[in-house]
């Protein structure tokens, strides 16, 4: 392995049709100069799927492996590693490994949204991934743009509190790492309600460094603002922010999180306050 080479912890469901964590990995990784470590995950979240004998797709054979995981990674040249875990403590299985591996970015596929509801399927367990990764995680899509040309970071300027400037740090690190190492322009957004608690236009400029242009301060709900100006500026990608879990108990998903991700239809990367920028 290099000594710059980055280290990415890729979820693949063995009982998915598609492996689109894996699939992004492999085209993301064209893009980049130095070409990632890849540490192939596979497990089964007894969460969100039929575990029960009767469940065809739990059962993989040798050649679903060749064909699935080594065949397109061998294709594209890249170093990587696979693991398989029978852990039915998906989610904590996933932390450790991720953390033996030492991981930079964690790539956790999502499902598409059920018609007859604007909310994500998102079993507790992922979102104690969210929470508790002391890495970035992306939420990967099926059918969101594979390259990443145009990046949305999200913030909170009008915090106060140290977990949500430490949060708003993590989300400005992260998006400048992305741009430059992915070739794409960051802009970033600051939602706000109320006019008494307006967000200070140059302390963003500032502390992003960008121009005018690509600040965006927009009045409404988060969730509503962010989707909004994905859509003005036609983002491939959004960076937003939850509390770790110092900053929140298990219990709680966190409202606004949620309500962001269940709103878009691109790529997020989601980071907390387990780590340090």
């Amino acid at each position: 392995m290099k000594p710059d080479q980055e280290r990415v912890f890729v979820v693949v469901d063995p009982t998915a049709s598609e492996h689109i964590a894996l699939q992004r990995a492999i085209i993301t990784a064209r893009f980049r100069t130095t070409a990632p470590m890849l540490y192939v995950f596979v497990a089964v979240d007894s969460e969100s799927i039929d575990t029960r004998a009767t469940n065809d797709s739990l059962f993989k054979n040798s050649q679903w492996f060749e064909d699935e995981i080594h065949a397109p990674l061998k294709k594209e040249g890249l170093d990587y590693q696979i693991e398989i875990s029978w852990s039915s403590e998906w989610q904590r299985s996933i932390l450790a490994s991720a953390n033996r591996f030492g991981a930079n970015m964690i790539l956790l596929p999502i499902q598409k949204k059920k018609k007859h509801t604007l909310r994500l399927t998102f079993s507790e367990s992922k979102w104690k991934v969210l929470k508790k990764a002391t890495c970035p995680v992306i939420l990967v899509r099926p059918g969101a743009a594979e390259q990443r040309k145009i990046i949305l970071a999200a913030v909170n300027f009008q915090a106060t509190g140290e977990q949500q400037k430490l949060l708003n740090a993590n989300v400005l690190t992260r998006g400048k790492w992305l741009a430059e190492n992915y070739g794409a322009e960051l802009h970033v957004i600051n939602a706000w309600k109320d006019s008494m608690n307006y967000p200070d236009r140059g302390k963003l400029a500032k502390e992003t460094g960008l121009p005018s242009k690509n600040i965006h301060v927009v009045p409404g709900y988060t969730d509503e603002a962010v989707a909004k100006t994905v859509k003005e500026i036609n983002a491939d990608l959004v960076i937003m922010g939850t509390l770790g879990q110092t900053g929140q108990t298990d219990t709680r998903r966190g409202n606004t999180a949620e309500r962001v991700i269940s709103g878009l239809d691109v790529d997020v990367v989601v980071v907390n306050t387990e780590y340090e920028s």
